[in-house]
């Protein structure tokens, strides 16, 4: 069993946190993450109405009893969030998730309401930020990660770093985690769980659009692109998506900038909200309709390993194991040819003799 200072701090069996997945992430998902031992996280709630937030809640409540979170981004107007946040605060989610912003007047209203507070970030000075405002775990995101990307370093340069600053703190890393091997790695690196993203697509419980689904299955970790093209609706901000049609006829044109990008302001699909812009930063959720293709098809670049659709349970079974198969792997002796397990000053399991022969 993986224990460290996050599954102590939530009341985790596995230091698993689900990334925010915008609309995808409903209440199955979470519910479906946080029953398997994990940190769910319903997200999108940026387009919900409060009592549309509560009722989901609610939701994720009936379905399990064990922890689970609500992902907030920081970007939008302060009157909407504060009134989703008080929606979440009502109802009493054990764990909000902050993204793309300052913490700190949002902090101290959360721990009065029993909610441990995770931020994520893409630097060390961020990172030192989140620690003063008096978070409860900072997530270490790095460039690798689908989807909104805070940074510019890689998650293997990014997480020591974080963990050294902000101790004793407890660090999720986020960005290409998509198997054991992945978080072993990261909890080599000092981290006490992995934030997921990508790999969670896969979960039979996501709302993924089938064609978006079917992307993701398909894809290898070089057809990601960092870019800013698809910033409809959010600013222009850094992020990772799957190369597409839309991608494509953007670079044949020379990467011109906005207001001069091919087929700018033509309606490409539509949702239960209204329709899609080409460009716009919205995710392919199941009940989009029209050219999904051309939509922003967010994912990180461990998209490699993820091959089958699963239940949410095995996906969090198949890592948290995988993970103390590749930490048993990695401190077991070196089995050397013609010999038994090498001795620390021993060659072949025979201790060297100095030149006196003694």
């Amino acid at each position: 069993m993986l224990r460290t200072p996050l599954t102590e701090r939530l009341g985790l069996a596995l230091p698993i946190v689900q990334a925010g997945l915008g609309p995808v992430g409903r209440p199955a998902l979470a519910a479906a993450v946080s029953a398997a031992g994990g940190l769910g996280v319903l997200s999108g709630l940026g387009a919900l109405d409060a009592e549309t937030i509560r009722r989901e809640i609610r939701e994720v409540r009936a379905r399990t009893d064990r922890p689970f979170g609500a992902n907030l981004l920081l970007n939008g107007a302060r009157e909407a969030l504060e009134t989703r946040l008080a929606a979440c605060q009502a109802e009493g989610v054990p764990a909000l998730t902050f993204f793309w912003g300052d913490p700190a007047p949002h902090v101290e209203a959360c721990r009065r309401a029993g909610a441990a507070v995770l931020m994520s970030v893409g630097s060390v000075e961020e990172a030192r930020r989140a620690a003063a405002a008096g978070v409860d775990v900072v997530v270490a995101q790095g460039w690798e990660a689908g989807g909104h990307v805070r940074g510019e370093v890689s998650t293997l340069a990014l997480v020591p770093r974080v963990v050294d600053t902000v101790a004793p703190l407890p660090v999720l890393a986020g960005g290409g985690i998509a198997d054991g091997r992945g978080l072993a790695a990261v909890l080599a690196l000092g981290a006490a769980g992995a934030y997921v993203g990508t790999a969670l697509l896969a979960a039979e419980e996501a709302s993924v659009h089938p064609h978006y689904r079917a992307r993701l299955l398909a894809a290898g970790e070089a057809d990601t692109l960092h870019t800013e093209l698809f910033d409809g609706g959010f600013g222009r901000a850094p992020h990772r998506v799957l190369r597409n049609s839309t991608i494509a006829a953007w670079e044949a044109a020379g990467r011109p900038g906005p207001g001069r990008r091919p087929g700018e302001g033509e309606v490409i699909a539509s949702s239960p909200r209204g329709t899609l812009l080409r460009y716009h930063a919205t995710v392919a959720g199941n009940g989009v309709e029209g050219d999904v293709e051309a939509m922003p098809l967010w994912a990180g670049q461990g998209v490699g390993l993820v091959t089958r659709i699963r239940p949410a349970a095995e996906i969090l079974a198949e890592m948290s194991a995988g993970a103390e198969a590749a930490l048993r792997r990695a401190v077991a002796p070196a089995r050397r040819s013609g010999g038994g397990d090498a001795q620390p000053g021993t060659s072949g399991g025979r201790r060297h003799r100095n030149r006196t022969g003694r």
